[in-house]
C-alpha cells in the first residue's frame, strides 16, 4: 500500500474490521519494525529512528485508556512532556504550564485537577489530545477516536481534531463512520484486505460503489446541505419502507 499525509490535513482511514488499519498504525509507529518498503516521517526513514527520536514526530492517541492509578487530569497532560526530559528528570515549571496551555486550548481547563477515572468518555479523548499536543509533534495519530462515545461528544471530538488540523498538523485517524470521515477529513483513505482500495477527497470517495466494495452491503448515498454531509442508508432498509 501507498499514500502520502501532508501538514494540514485530516487523513481518515476508513474500513472494515480486520483489515489492518491497527496493523499500519503499529508499523508507523514502530511496533511492527518488519515490514517491507519504507516509511518516511517528514523525510526521515522511520525504521532507523529510535523511539525517542519517533516521540518527536509522532503523539499517538489511542481509542482508550485506561491509568491503572487514578492520576489528576493535569497528570495525564503532564506525561505528554516526558520525551524532551533526561533519565530521572521531573517535569519543571514550563512543562506544567504548557499542559495548562494544551488543556485551555482543547477547552477543558476545569478538568485540570478533576481524576482522570472521573471524566466522561469524551472528556477523557479530549484530555488524552491534550496529552499529544505538549509531546510538540508535527503528527498525530488517533485509533477511532470516537468510539464508544455519544453523538455529542462525537462531534465535540472531531471539531477539535479539524481545528488542530487548520494549525498544520498531520493528523490520520482510524474510524468505522462514514458519514463522519466525510463530514470532518480533507482525504479518505479505504482499506480492504490489507492494502489501499481508494485514497482521494470525501467527495470522491464517499459512494455506493466504494460503500459495496468495503462493507459488501448495497448503500445509497445520499448528499445534504449542498453536500456539506452524506449520509450512507442499507438498500434493504428503503426496500422495506417502499
Amino acid at each position: 500500500m501507498s499514500f502520502t499525509a501532508r501538514a494540514g490535513e485530516v487523513l481518515s482511514i476508513l474500513g472494515p474490521n480486520g483489515v489492518g488499519k491497527s496493523t499500519l498504525f503499529k508499523c508507523i509507529l514502530g511496533l511492527l519494525p518488519d515490514y517491507t518498503g519504507n516509511i518516511d516521517i517528514n523525510g526521515l526513514d522511520a525504521s532507523g529512528l529510535k523511539v525517542s527520536e519517533l516521540a518527536k514526530q509522532i503523539a499517538y492517541v489511542p481509542q482508550r485508556s485506561e491509568p491503572v492509578f487514578n492520576f489528576s487530569v493535569h497528570e495525564i497532560v503532564l506525561m505528554g512532556t516526558t520525551n524532551k526530559l533526561k533519565l530521572f528528570s521531573s517535569p519543571g515549571k514550563s512543562a506544567r504550564a504548557k499542559a495548562e496551555q494544551a488543556l485551555e486550548k482543547l477547552g477543558i481547563s476545569e478538568l485540570s485537577n478533576r481524576c482522570f477515572h472521573h471524566t466522561s468518555g469524551g472528556e477523557r479523548q479530549l484530555v488524552m489530545i491534550a496529552r499529544a499536543l505538549v509531546q510538540d509533534t508535527p503528527i498525530l495519530l488517533l485509533d477511532e477516536p470516537t468510539a464508544n462515545l455519544d453523538r455529542g461528544n462525537q462531534i465535540l471530538v472531531l471539531e477539535q481534531i479539524k481545528v488542530l488540523a487548520k494549525e498544520g498538523y498531520t493528523v490520520l485517524q482510524t474510524t468505522h463512520d462514514p458519514e463522519q470521515s466525510y463530514m470532518f477529513s480533507d482525504k479518505i483513505l479505504t482499506m480492504k484486505d490489507g492494502t489501499v482500495l481508494s485514497c482521494g477527497s470525501p467527495a470522491e470517495i464517499l459512494n455506493k460503489e466504494t460503500m459495496k466494495s468495503l462493507y459488501g452491503v448495497d448503500m445509497e448515498v445520499s448528499s445534504l446541505f449542498d453536500d456539506r454531509a452524506r449520509f450512507c442508508v442499507p438498500v434493504s432498509v428503503i426496500s422495506d419502507e417502499n
